[in-house]
């Protein structure tokens, strides 16, 4: 397996490689790769995860933005591993010949940038299985009522089955981040609920703008009460997924 010394983790990438076998051995059988499978590694670092992939797929797309990284990928001699040097936010997933499985270690960094990204790619993609900042992943499967359901729980169960599948301790990694992490695996949902998305996600980033106002404050500028039957004297972490669906949908009746 790749060592460490072979690369200094760089800060502004957000990087913490994986080095634990028994936990890369667990994500492997959450992903459970079939020998065609389409898939697509975001962030692959050193390897620790793309090793063990390309031993069981023909062939496996890799997007990595450090080319310092790129040099370790590519000294690896793997005839199945095709190389996209680049940033995953730029990327048109028509290029890997959709639809694709999407996996990776994403960095704390930009996570939310890539998962609404991939949100809106979401037709082109079978499944998604990612490491993300446990607190993260808490707030993407967090119910409503609860102090840290968000922009991020309503965007993404909207649109995907979220589920988390287990913790992943600072230890496994080098260097250790401070904090734990987890996996989570995402299916776009086959009946989409949401017509326009742009439209939704304005009401749900205006409606969660300001916690500890009521909607009615909140969307002052989009609804008021006479425009819909949802009662605006709510906190925005009171309503759940399909009452956000009926807001936009309220809101995208008056214009």
């Amino acid at each position: 397996m790749p060592t460490s010394t072979a690369h200094k983790a760089r800060k502004r990438f957000g990087q913490n490689f994986l080095t634990d076998e028994k936990i890369i051995d667990r994500i492997i059988a959450t992903i459970a790769p079939k020998v065609d499978d389409n898939l697509l590694e975001i962030g692959p670092g050193q390897g620790a995860m793309t090793l063990p992939l390309l031993e069981k797929v023909e062939c496996l797309n890799v997007i990595e933005i450090d080319r310092d990284l790129i040099q370790i990928l590519t000294s690896y001699n793997k005839p199945n591993l095709i190389i996209n040097e680049g940033d995953a936010l730029n990327f048109d997933l028509n290029q890997f010949n959709p639809p694709i499985r999407v996996v990776g270690n994403l960095p704390y960094n930009i996570s939310s940038p890539i998962l609404f990204h991939l949100l809106e790619n979401r037709d082109k993609i079978i499944d998604m299985t990612f490491m993300l900042q446990k607190e993260v992943v808490e707030r993407m499967v967090a119910k409503h009522n609860s102090k840290i359901y968000g922009r991020l729980s309503v965007m993404m169960q909207a649109f995907f089955n979220v589920e988390m599948i287990f913790i992943v301790p600072p230890e496994s990694f080098d260097p250790a981040p401070k904090v734990d992490s987890a996996i989570v695996y995402l299916t776009p949902l086959k009946q989409c609920k949401v017509a326009n998305i742009a439209i939704f996600e304005k009401v749900v980033k205006a409606a969660f703008a300001h916690r500890r106002k009521t909607l009615r404050n909140c969307l002052k500028s989009l609804l008021t009460q006479e425009q819909t039957q949802i009662d605006l004297s709510q906190r925005a972490e009171m309503l759940d997924v399909d009452t956000f669906i009926t807001l936009a949908k309220d809101y995208e009746k008056q214009h």
